[in-house]
């Protein structure tokens, strides 16, 4: 043994050398890129800026003339508050038509992304809409809006199956009071990543070259320079997904909501989790199989929040203010024939915005 491999070989058998290759071993860390795992179900633990999603999947049986259910789905239900699912369903806040009849909101933005079935929307501003079948409504509630968000049974021959997420993102304070507004994103125009074995769909952000950001103009997504990311992921067997370290620090996380187990960083998780990662280190996913994932990352605004219910402002005297504002002005009240307003039977897609125009997505 030569001079330099005996002394390196001294070095070693040291007692701090030792000690700290024991407590390495003791306490290695199983991955660099994750930092937590959580279990979900229906609603999801977020990251700031984004506050909320559930995600929807009920599998409704055919509509009866009305476009809701038959009275004898009512049984066993708590009716008005049905978030329990029985029967492969849940009616929610509707009465017949399952939904969320008016309700209000202010100070965030509602990002609701419809894979099957479809929504039909009115509001306090005279809009109205129906989309689906992989649209996506993002609304700036600002200084305030009531809106009534329903789920039609528009097949009365047929099952009503209805998918969707919805993700609650945050208003900086300097925007918690614009003007509400919404954006359709239109199924045809969200662009599709397609690779071996991946598939991502592009909701806002970058990814691979592909870019798209057509937020309302208020929102933090905005700002490319946030870096909000919203991606739908599909993996078959073996395929990969990769994303580069973020050039800020944002707060990443992956959302396994259907599949058998995925590989991050050596590391084996099952479906329904959500997984907290390290933005400052590449992520690099490989599918042991068929997988579904939900992609959520942005730069956090680093502001107070205080939230009751409907109501996201910065300070708890800021949603007293917001509560007796309500209570007077009702945001514009509601002009609409019924509380839980749909359109038709004509299953067609189409946005009505507050100035009149309307809007019909190509086919």
């Amino acid at each position: 043994m030569n001079r330099r491999k005996f002394l390196t070989f001294l070095a070693l058998l040291s007692p701090a050398v030792i000690a700290y290759n024991f407590r390495n071993f003791l306490f290695k860390k199983e991955s660099v890129v994750i930092k937590n795992i959580i279990p979900i179900d229906f609603q999801w633990p977020m990251q700031e800026p984004f506050l909320f999603c559930a995600h929807h999947y009920d599998r409704y049986p055919a509509g009866n003339k009305n476009f809701g259910l038959d009275a004898k789905h009512f049984s066993g239900r708590q009716m008005g508050s049905d978030f329990n699912l029985k029967d492969g369903f849940r009616i929610y806040h509707g009465e017949e038509i399952p939904g969320f009849p008016v309700h209000p909101h202010r100070g965030f933005e509602t990002i609701t992304i419809v894979r099957k079935g479809y929504v039909d929307h009115a509001d306090s501003l005279g809009a109205a809409g129906r989309y689906g079948e992989g649209d996506v409504q993002w609304m700036t509630a600002g200084s305030g809006v009531q809106h009534s968000e329903m789920f039609p049974l528009l097949h009365q021959d047929k099952e009503n199956t209805l998918e969707l997420f919805q993700v609650w993102i945050n208003l900086p304070k300097k925007n918690k009071l614009v003007p509400a507004d919404f954006q359709m994103l239109w199924s045809h125009d969200i662009p599709i990543v397609k690779k071996e074995n991946l598939e991502v769909t592009v909701i806002n952000g970058s990814f691979e070259g592909t870019h798209y950001y057509n937020a309302p103009k208020n929102s933090w997504a905005a700002d490319k320079e946030n870096e909000v990311n919203i991606f739908l992921v599909r993996l078959e067997k073996d395929g990969e997904f990769k994303i580069p370290k973020s050039k800020i620090g944002t707060n990443r996380t992956l959302y396994y909501f259907e599949g058998s187990s995925i590989d991050i960083d050596g590391k084996l998780v099952n479906s329904k989790s959500a997984i907290y990662l390290d933005s400052n280190e590449e992520l690099t996913l490989k599918s042991k199989g068929n997988c579904e994932l939900m992609f959520l990352e942005a730069r956090p605004i680093g502001e107070p929040i205080f939230q009751h219910g409907p109501f996201v402002m910065n300070t708890k005297q800021e949603v007293i203010e917001t509560i007796d504002e309500y209570r007077k002005t009702e945001f514009g009240g509601w002009n609409w024939e019924r509380k839980d307003m749909i359109h038709g039977e004509k299953i067609e897609k189409f946005a009505k915005f507050p100035d009149g125009k309307i809007e019909r997505p190509s086919v």
